[in-house]
């Protein structure tokens, strides 16, 4: 099952590293893509994944003259991705608390077509596990963070990241052991 988490992981063809000093617009061409496929598989809506990565290089642009170190710039991407889309979800649940649920966006035609039939179901299984449960297998797998850097995006602390990464794991087998 983890050989199948790591496999979601898509590689960036990430533009030469820049010979000067670090820009936003360095940034942006690097890490956006990444950023919005972490995006996409926490908000699991396309155009809402893109919409919270443009907030967070939003927000990096207005503080961008305060930032002390511009290595750090993808750190702050990341946790302002990670909270953006908590966000998005917890507004979500209270709009489905007020109105009838609605059927999710299904995944085109296309993308289901690249996705071999054990990925659709680890995707649809994560889908099922609690926010930050997702949210911290999605960073550890398919981000390939380390303990400390998940606990740093997410704000918990590494001893929660690892045993919610151990229960994130027993939960998925056991609904994928289900479907």
């Amino acid at each position: 099952m983890q050989d199948t988490l790591t496999n979601l992981r898509i590689q960036d063809g990430a533009a030469p590293a820049p010979t000067g000093p670090l820009t936003l617009e360095d940034l942006y061409r690097q890490h956006r893509m990444r950023l919005v496929r972490l995006a996409l598989l926490l908000v699991d809506e396309p155009a809402t994944a893109e919409d919270v990565v443009q907030e967070a290089f939003t927000g990096l642009y207005r503080n961008w003259k305060n930032l002390r170190d511009a290595q750090a710039a993808v750190g702050y991407l990341r946790t302002a991705v990670v909270n953006g889309s908590r966000s998005v979800l917890r507004r979500r649940k209270t709009a489905r608390d007020y109105t009838p649920p609605h059927v999710a966006n299904a995944r085109s035609a296309e993308s289901l077509a690249m996705l071999t039939a054990e990925h659709q179901a680890v995707v649809r299984a994560l889908s099922q596990l609690p926010p930050r449960q997702r949210e911290v297998l999605v960073l550890r797998y398919y981000g390939d963070l380390s303990e400390a850097e998940i606990a740093e995006a997410t704000g918990i602390s590494k001893g929660t990241v690892k045993s919610t990464a151990s229960r994130a794991l027993d939960a998925l087998q056991k609904i994928m052991a289900g479907n």
